[in-house]
């Protein structure tokens, strides 16, 4: 796997703490881009950065959930397409600002989320990039969580072309609570993340159907 991993410190070595930010509206521009900046400085909130590309430690939640996307170039195009366009977080309940820009390792994102009827906040870091021509074709990425992160972990989001033509999308990560209240309601955080994986799988095959 070709890798490139961010460069920076994990919690507790650089800056502030960093916290996420809770509304009962979702977060307007401004509120997201000064979230944002706020983050650019705060550390990695966890130590085992790059860990989803071969693993899971100890001690965390881990989620893997692939499916088939379809088969062939034009599928793969667009399997990559909407990677890169953040196709794949569910339309109405969370979003990843800025979605317009080139992923790039080091990039630090806002992920916006809705549940139980509060949006919050969180801060998260593009940790490696996956690219692999051949012979199983493979494009993704990777990202950490920050101090200002509801939970402790790393996300890998990727697409495969295996050497029968077929395009899959494949989701891997370990997680678990790092806010006082998330943790409190493990729970109810977890029945979230199970409906992101549903609605993340089906928003990749929304977007590469033929």
């Amino acid at each position: 796997m070709n890798e490139s991993k961010a460069a920076g410190h994990t919690a507790g070595e650089q800056g502030s703490a960093g916290r996420p930010e809770f509304r009962l509206h979702r977060p307007t521009a401004a509120e997201v881009a000064v979230f944002r900046a706020k983050n650019e400085r705060i550390e990695l909130g966890y130590a085992e950065i790059g860990q989803s590309a071969s693993g899971y430690p100890a001690g965390y939640n881990v989620d893997h959930n692939s499916v088939r996307l379809g088969w062939g170039e034009e599928v793969w195009t667009q399997a990559c397409a909407a990677l890169k366009t953040w196709k794949m977080f569910p339309a109405g309940w969370t979003a990843i600002e800025p979605a317009d820009e080139p992923v790039r390792v080091g990039q630090t994102l806002t992920m916006l989320a809705r549940g139980y009827g509060v949006w919050w906040m969180s801060g998260c870091r593009i940790v490696y990039l996956v690219e692999e021509a051949g012979p199983v074709r493979r494009f993704g990425f990777a990202y950490g969580t920050l101090a200002s992160h509801v939970e402790q972990g790393e996300e890998r989001f990727m697409v495969e072309m295996l050497e029968d033509g077929t395009v899959w999308y494949d989701l891997r990560a370990f997680s678990r609570p790092r806010f006082w209240p998330v943790k409190l309601m493990k729970p109810l955080a977890r029945r979230l993340q199970k409906r992101f994986v549903r609605e993340s799988l089906a928003a990749m095959v929304a977007a590469t159907k033929m």
